[in-house]
């Protein structure tokens, strides 16, 4: 039987996993938050302004995650994978 090292492989299964379960999250979040924004636009057209600038805040703060979990998973890739 063939001496196979495991790390490597569990390493790229463990990064492809991160890649899709951290970013499930955010694009759901992401999803809420610009629906959320066009309703109260919709509503209040006047508070476009303010809405959209709370909006692309708001954005920025959950598309963090998902950065942090494609972080993860090249820290799997490149250095625990070889």
């Amino acid at each position: 039987m063939a001496d196979t090292n495991w790390v490597p492989i569990a390493a790229y299964i463990a990064a492809g996993l991160c890649m899709g379960i951290g970013t499930l999250g955010p694009s759901l979040g992401q999803g809420f938050i610009g629906g959320k924004a066009c309703e109260s636009i919709g509503k209040k057209p006047e508070s476009s302004n303010v809405v959209f600038r709370t909006m692309v805040i708001a954005l920025a703060f959950v598309e963090s995650t998902a950065i942090y979990a494609l972080v993860i998973s090249l820290i799997l890739l490149f250095y625990v994978g070889k």
